[in-house]
Formats: C-alpha cells, sequence, structure tokens
C-alpha cells in the first residue's frame, strides 16, 4: 500500500466547518476598508528574489533565513512572497499608480516562510494589508490604525494593546544605531549567539530580542526617542494626540523597531496576551524610502500587516458567534418525478430568494435516510416533496431544530413561507 500524502509542515487546511468564520473575517474586513476609501489589489503570489531583497533587507531573518526560494526553468531567480508590501509598491510602480498621486489600497492572501511551526505560527499563513501612498503627515498615521481599531470593533474582538514608537529618519536612526552599538559593545559577552551576529549588521534587532538575559540589557539601552530630529519628534507627538482624539488608547515602547529594515518614523503593534508567544496580531508602520527604493519616485507610504490565522485563533478564544455557513433549507424528493420537479424548484426559490441556503438532496433515498441527512446537514427547515405532494401540488415543510407544527404550501407560495420563517 503506497504511503498517505499529507500537507507540508506548516501548511494547514482550511475545513469546511472553518470556513464561515474566514468567510466572516474577510466580508467585514473589505467592508471597512471601503468604508475609508480603499480599493483592494489583488497581487502574484511568486515574484522576484530581489524584490524582497531590496525592501526587506538582505540581513533581515526573512531574507536571510525564511525565504522560499528557488530558480525558475528561465534562469530568474524567484520567492514565493515572505509579505504583501513590497509586492504592493511593485505593482504600484509598475502600473503609475504611485507618481505624483494619492494611493489608498488593500490586500490579502497567503505568505510564505520557513519558520519553527507552532500555534499562531505557520509557514504558509494569511495576511490582510492595508497600505496609503503620497502622504506625508501624521494624519494618515492615524487614520491606518483608526481603520485596525475599528476592524476589532466590527468583529467584537477585544483585549488588544497597541504599542508605539518612532523610529525617526534615517539620519536621526543612523546616529541613534551609532550610540545603541557603543552601549551594546560594553555588554557584548552577555549577548545571545544572535544579538551578537546582529550586533554590526542590523542592531536596532537586538532590541526584539526574545532572550531573557538579553532582553535584561536592552532595558538600559539608550532610548531611540532621545535621538529623533525635531521634525519627527513633531510628527510623532502629532500622532498621538491623533489617537487620543478619537479615544484609541495606546502605550509608547522605545524598543518596538519591528523585523523589517524599511520602517521610518511611525510603527506600531497591535498585541495581545491571549495568544501565548505569538502576540502579535497586527502591525505596521510608515516606510518613507522604500518606493523611491525599489525603483519609483520619492513617495511617502504607510501601511500594516494582519495575520489572519492569529486574529482567528483569538475570535474562537474569545468565542465570537459567527453563522456557520449551514444550508437553512433541506430539500428532499421521493421518486423520479419527484426529484426532477425538485430540481426546477430549488432553482426557483435560489432566483426568489438570492440569500437562501438550500441544499437539494442528491442520490435518492428513502424517505428516513433524507430526513437524517437533512439533520446532519445543519438545515433548520426541510422541504419534502413525493407523490402525494405532486398530485396536490403542495410542498411539506417540516422543522428540524425546535417543536414547530409542520406546515404546507403551495409551489408558487413556498418563497414567501420561507421568507418569513427564516428571515430572510
Amino acid at each position: 500500500m503506497s504511503q498517505r500524502i499529507q500537507a507540508i509542515r506548516g501548511m494547514n487546511d482550511v475545513l469546511p466547518t472553518e470556513s464561515p468564520l474566514w468567510q466572516y473575517l474577510h466580508r467585514t474586513a473589505a467592508e471597512v476598508f471601503a468604508a475609508y476609501g480603499y480599493a483592494e489589489l489583488r497581487l502574484p503570489i511568486v515574484e522576484r528574489t530581489d524584490l524582497f531583497k531590496r525592501a526587506v533587507g538582505e540581513v533581515t531573518d526573512i531574507v536571510e533565513k525564511e525565504m522560499y526560494s528557488f530558480e525558475d526553468r528561465g534562469g530568474e531567480q524567484l520567492s514565493l512572497r515572505p509579505e504583501l508590501t513590497a509586492g504592493i509598491i511593485r505593482a504600484g510602480v509598475e502600473h503609475g499608480l504611485l507618481y505624483n498621486q494619492q494611493q489608498r489600497v488593500w490586500s490579502t492572501g497567503a505568505v510564505f516562510r520557513y519558520e519553527r511551526p507552532q500555534a499562531g505560527r505557520y509557514r504558509q499563513f494569511h495576511q490582510l494589508d492595508v497600505e496609503a501612498f503620497g502622504l506625508p503627515g501624521p494624519d494618515i498615521d492615524v487614520e491606518v490604525i483608526a481603520i485596525a481599531a475599528r476592524l476589532w470593533k466590527r468583529l467584537g474582538v477585544s483585549g488588544f494593546t497597541l504599542q508605539l514608537n518612532s523610529l525617526g529618519t534615517p539620519q536621526s536612526r543612523s546616529a541613534y544605531r551609532a550610540a545603541l552599538i557603543d552601549y551594546l559593545r560594553r555588554h557584548e559577552a552577555a549577548l545571545d549567539e544572535d544579538s551578537k551576529r546582529r550586533l554590526d549588521s542590523n542592531p536596532l534587532r537586538v532590541l526584539d530580542s526574545k532572550v531573557p538575559a538579553t532582553r535584561a540589557i536592552v532595558a538600559d539601552a539608550p532610548s531611540i526617542l532621545d535621538h529623533l530630529d525635531a521634525e519627527s519628534a513633531a510628527h510623532f507627538a502629532a500622532v498621538q494626540q491623533g489617537l487620543s482624539d478619537l479615544g484609541i488608547a495606546h502605550l509608547v515602547n522605545p524598543r518596538l523597531v519591528r523585523g523589517l529594515d524599511y520602517y521610518t518614523r511611525t510603527v506600531f503593534e497591535w498585541t495581545t496576551d491571549q495568544l501565548g508567544a505569538q502576540d502579535t496580531v497586527c502591525a505596521g508602520g510608515r516606510y518613507d524610502g522604500l518606493v523611491e527604493q525599489l525603483g519609483g519616485a520619492p513617495t511617502p507610504g504607510i501601511g500594516f500587516g494582519l495575520g489572519i490565522e492569529r486574529l482567528i485563533l483569538l475570535l474562537q478564544k474569545q468565542g465570537l458567534a459567527v453563522p456557520d455557513g449551514a444550508p437553512q433549507v433541506y430539500f428532499c424528493a421521493f421518486g423520479e418525478s419527484a426529484e426532477r420537479l425538485a430540481s426546477r424548484l430549488a432553482e426557483q426559490l435560489r432566483d426568489a430568494l438570492p440569500k437562501l441556503r438550500l441544499m437539494l438532496n442528491a442520490g435518492g433515498g428513502k424517505p428516513a435516510a433524507q430526513l437524517k441527512r437533512a439533520d446532519r446537514s445543519g438545515a433548520s427547515l426541510a422541504l419534502i416533496l413525493g407523490d402525494d405532494e405532486l398530485e396536490r401540488r403542495v410542498i411539506q415543510v417540516k422543522s428540524l431544530r425546535d417543536s414547530a407544527a409542520p406546515a404546507q404550501c403551495g409551489w408558487e407560495e413556498c418563497a414567501a413561507l420561507l421568507a418569513g420563517r427564516l428571515g430572510i
């Protein structure tokens, strides 16, 4: 017997019982983004590897350790996308969407990183991405963060902490980098090996270390907020004021640096204590030099990426009630003539009630067997059509979830009866 083929580790199936929650999340997010004037942009999953090296940074963990990269038959170096922002900018530059204009877009889809799989951390996972271009002021920073806050409100999910920081301009960050390296050098012997490796290549990432001994050292490190230029400091103050004006609570965290090299000024994370080690559900920031870095004209930008799997885990932990996607009606038909008519009537009901979820019995079966299938389907009502109903031109309506008395209706009146019983 051949060996059973299973899914790749860290790449998971979403089963039919789980899909309604995903559909609800995507539908709600699309409505929220549209309410702020953001349009959807759909992207390819595979991009040239150089795009991510230039955007994310060659000395980041993503590029050094985590990308799925390969050479195709034409000799091109390609990668499965590890994030969405770089692809959004590539598309914007390629199609002339960003030149001397403002753009507000969102995107969603699978991304890929070779990481150690655990709850909330997978090798194929899914993101929702929101990005705004051509707007340099703090008002758009506030708007982007407010979009996430409104999404939490619409979903009914709670328990987030908004952490906020500013990385300043590349020039002010360079001055801070020198001060940070000087401090860390004095404690180098006590740093973990990964932090020692990053000391010269990407010292700001040491601030984000999860190793307790390194975290203790970092606690007394210089603050990047003390090295901001005057314009960046004013920008950061305006962002905080804007959030306060909207009643969005936030915590300033000068150790927050994010894992990607392209960020400037505002960076933020929405975190929770309900998911264990994978506590960041949504994160992002401003990247004013990235469009130019990827071949476009100088264009300010800001955005965030949201981990769908982590948000779904949080929704499940908080017991969010979501429609289960089961059919509302199961149509049972007994005999060849009834089956043929039931097929036509089912289409007529779907025409009359576009929101109706109706499952038509397939494969025949005795009445008891069909009613058992109807019950298993999760439907609240069963429609029954047999020889007697054919002769009288009626349909029996049987409740499957409560003790309501059976009813019957003429073929032409069935849509109205279902609309009233189901509230659609």
